[in-house]
């Protein structure tokens, strides 16, 4: 008999259910439950059996191998955040790599940037967010129906590298189904005191005969961020910057980070019983401030613009050996602007980026052959990029215009062996970077005319059912990753990171052996989940503080030593170059989850979990900005239409920062939510939540974020919001 779990457990579930696209809705069965008398509501109980696509594959959730981790519905909705990294940091093996509160992409098992791709329904979002800490990605939290967080095997259908996981961030703005009414949607209002935030959100979908329609869009607009302190650590950052002179240090928020943002998407699909074929396009303007470092000097803000066009499609049973056929094409033309001056003064261009991208990818998933399923596809990118730095007013070649064209065949087949049910993966790629010119500042190196690089990954994993309790899986992969434009060619002052940027052309491709065992217990009165990981990783690619700082020569643009006679008025900048080192990361998530109560008064259930991720390198110190011992509990309780939890996470000190990185101390924080639901007129649903975060005003300082010195998390604040789903 299927089991049923109310949905708040998916907080602390791992793998409830995955899904690559469309069509989620219609898979997902739901149903009453009673609970010592008491109804519960149908849509807080979900069945766990579900078949369901996983990236794309088809597989039973319970049956999935490695760790999987996925919101949707109201956890969802109660979870968003200013970013996808913000959204997701209470999961496990998860942090945001923060930049103030513009910015927080996500960082798993200590990897970020490249090594952590992230998907806008199953292609790249294709900006710059990956290239530099303080660039924000363009995907948005706040119009998602869906977040899955993807490792092992079915990574290498989206990428080579992903050795920390893939994130799909999944919307409807294409319809791969026809709705059950011309006319439905969603429209929310949320506001937050820690930054006077408020957000509008609506979207209107619907159909009539064969034709659906997607419209969505949100306006957000927030106030300078508070904070439970100080927000610049003046012994720390002198610590990193010994010039540093701190004269504005205010207490209990953060200047310059207010921020306001817009966006609206349509989309417009053909839908009938063969599949569905349909394009949509989105515009985003996203303007934001970074911390500033309280010298006094000027002010950084990114001003950024995007407009996404898409064409997506699938094919039900084209041939007689052919189960689907996916498709996608995507263009993204991105470009932001840091904008620098002092305060209260107009701003003017600083460094600026821009980056135009043709992404296509076909997938085709066959019928059994013998004992294997699975899919095989074929994926090409190209892309036209260039940075740009526009100091004394003149433009600066800081990266060189660079042609990017990337192919890549992939394949991930299943097959089942006695209790074991096994995956393999594979993925080759071919890569070049063709420059287009010089960096222009001088003392920079040639560029090369070419750089060409082979990816070749592969991967294996195996799920052992001992019995309906208890189940082992182990996974193994060998994945190689192609260095980035910015890793190898820049060379120029970088505003909005207060540094000055060195690659190295020479750079090897990154070679990673991961390796990862789990345990799962599900006795239906309690569950447990163990994961451990361990990855060996050649030629790491990082970014590491010299020590030495320069400014920019007023004649020259270029680079000039701070070493004691520069001018007064110089804004000294720290030089950051890209090294390799061979490395190792290991570390594990786990999770236990078991009922205190379950009467009348609803149900509470406890939730006990840890994360902690190490990285050192081969040759002696520590892997620079890695997350801290975490631990803590959760209390989740649900009556009828109304649920609630208490988090309380305990953040141990990073006392490994790395070399030229302080440390930061430990914290805890505690977190409320709540929501009620509630049916109103003509089958319109209203939802009303409520968020209590950081109740102790922590001031904490993320030890994943290059401004940790400089920009606290949030501290003491509360949220407000309502849904209405009609």
């Amino acid at each position: 008999m299927k089991k049923r779990l109310p949905i708040f457990l998916l907080t602390s579930a791992i793998g409830t259910t995955v899904s690559a696209g469309d069509a989620v809705d219609n898979r997902t069965r739901k149903s009453d439950q009673t609970v010592a008398g008491e109804n519960v509501d149908k849509n807080n109980v979900l069945e766990l059996e579900e078949m369901v696509i996983t990236a794309p594959l088809r597989k039973k959730a319970a049956d999935i191998a490695l760790p999987v981790t996925v919101l949707k519905g109201n956890e969802l909705i109660m979870k968003i955040g200013r970013s996808i990294g913000e959204t997701l940091k209470d999961e496990p093996g998860i942090t945001s790599q923060s930049f103030g509160p513009g910015v927080g992409t996500p960082v798993i098992r200590g990897q970020a940037g490249p090594r952590v791709r992230v998907l806008n329904n199953g292609i790249g979002s294709n900006d710059v967010s990956q290239l530099s800490p303080d660039h924000a990605t363009s995907v948005e939290a706040i119009l998602v129906d869906r977040i899955e967080v993807l490792r092992g095997p079915a990574t290498l259908l989206y990428g080579s590298g992903a050795i920390g996981g893939v994130v799909n961030v999944i919307d409807n703005r294409i319809p791969g189904r026809l709705f059950s009414k011309l006319l439905g949607g969603a429209l929310e209002q949320r506001f937050d005191s820690a930054a006077n935030e408020s957000t509008t959100a609506m979207k209107v979908e619907g159909s009539k005969g064969s034709l659906a329609y997607h419209l969505d869009g949100f306006f957000r607009t927030r106030g300078n961020l508070s904070i439970g302190g100080h927000g610049i650590d003046v012994n720390a950052a002198q610590a990193m910057d010994p010039s540093l002179t701190v004269v504005q240090n205010p207490k209990g928020h953060i200047p310059n980070t207010s921020a306001h943002a817009i966006s609206g998407s349509a989309g417009v699909s053909l839908v009938g019983d063969p599949g569905f074929a349909g394009v949509s396009i989105n515009r985003l303007e996203n303007n934001y401030g970074i911390p500033p470092d309280g010298s006094g000097g000027s002010n950084t803000r990114i001003d950024l613009k995007q407009t996404k066009y898409d064409f997506k499609s699938e094919l039900i049973d084209p041939l007689p050996f052919v189960e689907a056929l996916r498709t996608r094409l995507g263009y993204t033309d991105y470009k932001h602007t840091e904008l620098t001056g002092l305060s209260g003064e107009p701003l003017a261009p600083g460094t600026a980026f821009a980056n135009k991208t043709y992404e296509g990818r076909a997938e085709l998933t066959h019928r059994p052959i013998g004992p294997f399923y699975g899919t095989i596809g074929f994926q090409a990118t190209a892309s036209n990029f260039a940075a740009f730095n526009f100091e004394l007013g003149n433009s600066k070649t800081i990266v060189p215009k660079s042609l990017i064209n990337s192919y890549g065949v992939f394949a991930v087949e299943s097959f089942d062996y006695g209790p074991v049910s096994y995956q393999l993966g594979g993925r080759v790629e071919q890569t070049s970077i063709n420059p287009q010119g010089q960096n222009s500042l001088p003392g920079a190196p040639l560029a090369p005319s070419s750089l060409n690089y082979t990816p070749t990954s592969a991967s294996v994993s195996a799920l052992w059912k001992l019995n309906e309790r208890h189940k082992i899986n182990l996974g193994g992969t060998r994945s190689q990753r192609a260095p980035q434009v910015q890793e190898l060619l820049s060379f120029g002052f970088h505003d909005a990171t207060r540094s000055f940027d060195e690659g190295n052309a020479s750079l090897k491709m990154e070679t990673s052996y991961n390796l990862d065992v789990g345990y799962k217990l599900n006795t239906g009165w309690i569950r447990a989940e163990f994961d451990f990981f361990n990855n060996w990783v050649n030629n790491y690619i990082y970014q590491q503080r010299t020590g030495t700082d320069v400014f920019q020569d007023e004649v020259s643009g270029g680079p000039l030593a701070c070493n004691g006679s520069q001018p007064a008025d110089a804004s000294c900048q720290a030089v950051l170059q890209s090294r390799q080192a061979d490395a190792v990361f290991w570390g594990y998530e786990s999770k236990l989850i078991f009922p205190l109560l379950r009467n009348l008064y609803g149900l509470v259930d406890l939730t006990l979990f840890s994360d902690y991720t190490r990285g050192r390198f081969s040759s002696g110190g520590d892997v620079p900005r890695m997350p801290p011992l975490r631990f803590g509990f959760q209390l989740d309780h649900t009556r009828n239409q109304w649920t609630s939890n208490l988090r309380l996470t305990r953040g141990e000190a990073q006392n490994h920062p790395g070399l030229n990185e302080t440390a930061t101390h430990g914290y805890v924080l505690l977190n409320l939510s709540t929501q009620y639901r509630i049916k109103t007129y003509r089958g319109v649903e209203m939802m009303i939540f409520a968020k209590a975060n950081n109740l102790l005003n922590e001031n904490i300082r993320n030890s994943v974020s290059y401004l940790r010195n400089f920009s606290p998390e949030p501290g003491r604040s509360a949220q407000v919001g309502i849904r209405l789903t009609f």
